[in-house]
């Protein structure tokens, strides 16, 4: 494949007051990646397959590609998109997170027909919200 469709991937980072233990169990396990983002059958084993219940897109299909505890977590999301969770721990009680959604292709459409380039803006702004917002006060409370 040639690299003339690829998008740049999406990027979020923020700095949490919380240790790296707790946020690993935040972006880590079903039950957290259901507390700020969305529900799922998640469960952190490399080849597991799981899916994202994404409401009225219906549900997604997923496979576990890596799992580094507590610093590293990625799966393969559909058929064409990979998202990488990456913490560092800080100073004490402070971690920083950053969310890497990749597999853009501008030649490339959705399942739901949409272009990438689209479906990346959309996207684009959904996390920042979701990184900046819903994990913050999910970690921090």
């Amino acid at each position: 494949m040639s690299n003339q469709g690829r998008l740049p991937e999406i990027r979020k980072t923020v700095v949490l007051n919380a240790p790296i233990e707790k946020v690993w169990q935040a972006v880590a396990t079903s039950e957290g990646i259901a507390a700020w983002w969305m529900p799922n059958t998640f469960e952190p084993v490399v080849g597991r397959e799981f899916v994202l219940h994404t409401g009225h897109f219906g549900d997604s299909p997923c496979k576990v590609t890596e799992v580094d505890p507590p610093y590293r977590l990625r799966f393969d999301w559909d058929k064409d998109w990979s998202l990488t969770f990456e913490l560092k721990q800080l100073e004490e009680g402070k971690t920083e997170f950053t969310l890497i959604h990749s597999g853009w292709d501008a030649d490339k459409k959705t399942a739901s027909g949409q272009p990438h380039s689209v479906i990346r803006e959309i996207m684009n702004g959904g996390w920042e919200g979701i990184v900046k917002e819903n994990l913050v006060q999910y970690v921090e409370a």
